[in-house]
């Protein structure tokens, strides 16, 4: 894992998400956004919010610490979860308003790295409190999906627009549908 071409490629998406999806759009190995990019970004989410947590709360034994644990395990859940299903859900919309098969790769690369803006976020708002500047901020993401629709997808002028809201509602819903699910079933079961 080389964090400074991760930390390369998120830099290029967020401050210009054309030239990084050109370059993108050159990796001959599509998978590769999991271990380059995915995975590791969702392990800095978790180590955020585990030290926000455990600031937040200070130190007061064990409670603390299952606290943090909880948190930090939410938000890996439904960043992992929610990649998977916005991958999923952006084939199933390929397939239908593009009439695209056999992408799902594609697909995969597409959503990962559209989801930066996310993963930024929630690194940064694991340490500090900015919940209502996270959901504005989230509205970048339309902008680096579509520089990713257009360069990476090939979505012609006609249904690009289109296709880059349905799309940059997929990533920004989906990950917020899984923690809402997870957090409600954690206290469920506490």
């Amino acid at each position: 894992m080389n964090y400074k071409e991760l930390l390369n490629i998120t830099l290029r998406l967020i401050s210009s998400p054309a030239q990084a999806w050109e370059e993108i759009r050159l990796e001959e190995d599509r998978r590769k956004v999991f271990m380059a990019f995915v995975y590791p970004m969702i392990g800095l989410c978790g180590l955020s919010v585990f030290i926000g947590s455990l600031m937040k709360m200070g130190w007061d034994g064990p409670q603390s610490f299952q606290y943090a644990m909880t948190q930090c395990c939410a938000v890996a859940v439904s960043l992992f979860g929610g990649y998977f299903l916005a991958a999923y859900a952006i084939d199933q919309l390929g397939k239908k308003l593009l009439g695209r098969e056999d992408q799902y790769e594609l697909n995969q690369q597409f959503v990962g790295y559209s989801m930066v803006v996310t993963f930024v976020l929630d690194i940064v708002s694991g340490l500090f409190s900015i919940s209502i500047l996270h959901w504005i901020l989230q509205f970048y993401t339309i902008f680096v999906v579509f520089e990713g629709a257009r360069t990476l997808m090939k979505v012609n002028e006609e249904k690009l627009t289109r296709y880059t809201l349905i799309a940059s509602v997929i990533i920004i819903v989906c990950p917020a549908l899984i923690a809402a699910v997870f957090n409600e079933l954690s206290v469920i079961l506490n």
